[in-house]
């Protein structure tokens, strides 16, 4: 048995168990910004959502993203891809906040 149990992902709906206002404002806002073509067609938001839940290690997402890809249209190689993103901005976002610790080490007189 594993920490993330993958029939969890089917009980979603009980967060609404102890706070049914807020899930309720919760799933109409997901609904709106999920639901069909926009500015963003229904396949693009879901490769962003694969691609999110990839870089907030959600493994429920990664599942139920992975198959709405596939659904919506993408294939396994647009996916990757997707996920590779997700992996450059994390490595690059890592990366950047370098420079507080380089701002600190000269506040520090550590480093010109």
């Amino acid at each position: 048995m594993s920490y993330y149990d993958q029939s969890d992902l089917q009980k979603f709906p009980q967060i609404s168990d102890l706070a049914p206002e807020l899930a309720e404002k919760f799933f109409s806002y997901y609904t709106a910004v999920t639901a069909g073509d926009s500015a963003l067609t229904s396949r693009e938001k879901a490769l962003i959502a694969l691609a999110v839940a990839h870089a907030l290690k959600c493994p429920y997402c990664i599942d139920a993203y992975t198959t709405t890809c596939l659904e919506r249209g993408s294939d396994p190689q647009q996916m990757m891809e997707a996920v590779h993103i997700s992996a450059a901005m994390a490595a690059g976002i890592s990366l950047v906040h370098g420079v507080q610790m380089q701002n600190h080490l000269r506040s520090k007189g550590v480093v010109d």
